[in-house]
């Protein structure tokens, strides 16, 4: 027969783990909650993009690039520069609203042009090396499509692709404290062990069954 000495110390344990488990859960849902519902709901209308209509907006802006800082990018283009000057990169965004950031342009004896693919939606714009006119197209695909994009992580650049791993270490977090949890009140709640197994055999049926 087990003494009462004996149990204090397997109750102060379990509830210790308890705890940590229990803070470690709720933080990481916290964390990862706004950002699950969006990627749950960005896999529905992924799943039935097929379904959803998209009806591209198409937007230009015209310009004409002072001669100073036409001499500059054909000196660039010469020195077969990476990136376009700063001082061009500066005018197009003051003058025309347009926001070239480290894109770099393709250089031909004609013109430079730079392709600016964005979460959804695509954009080019092109410099002519002669007279420095500038034609700029912005293609918007409209709000579900951008969406998609950032589940996707399309063309999305540096800083959300780590708000990405952040968020699935978050969600690893919550899962495994989740099934920690339910390891720890599996005594009190019969169904606790069938429900998890059915949530591993039907994607695994489905998956063995039904895609080929």
């Amino acid at each position: 027969m087990q003494s009462g000495s004996d149990t204090l110390p397997q109750q102060q344990k379990r509830a210790f783990w308890l705890r940590h488990l229990h803070q470690w859960h709720w933080i990481s849902s916290a964390v990862c909650l706004i950002a699950m519902l969006l990627f749950a709901a960005t896999g529905i209308t992924l799943n039935h993009s097929a379904q959803i209509e998209a009806h591209p907006a198409v937007s230009t802006k015209n310009g004409h690039l002072p001669f100073a800082l036409l001499k500059q990018l054909q000196t660039a283009r010469d020195k077969e520069e990476a990136v376009l000057p700063a001082e061009v990169v500066d005018w197009l965004a003051q003058d025309l609203g347009i926001k070239i950031n480290e894109q770099s342009p393709e250089w031909s004896p004609e013109e430079a042009y730079i392709a600016l693919p964005r979460p959804g939606g695509d954009a080019w714009l092109r410099i002519a090396l002669d007279n420095g006119d500038v034609e700029y197209e912005l293609t918007s695909r409209g709000w579900i499509a951008y969406f998609n994009d950032l589940h996707k992580g399309r063309n999305t650049g540096t800083a959300w692709t780590w708000f990405i791993d952040i968020f699935a270490a978050s969600c690893l977090i919550f899962c495994i404290t989740g099934l920690f949890l339910l390891k720890m009140h599996a005594r009190n709640r019969p169904s606790t062990w069938p429900v998890v197994m059915f949530g591993l055999v039907l994607p695994l049926v489905l998956a063995l069954v039904f895609i080929h």
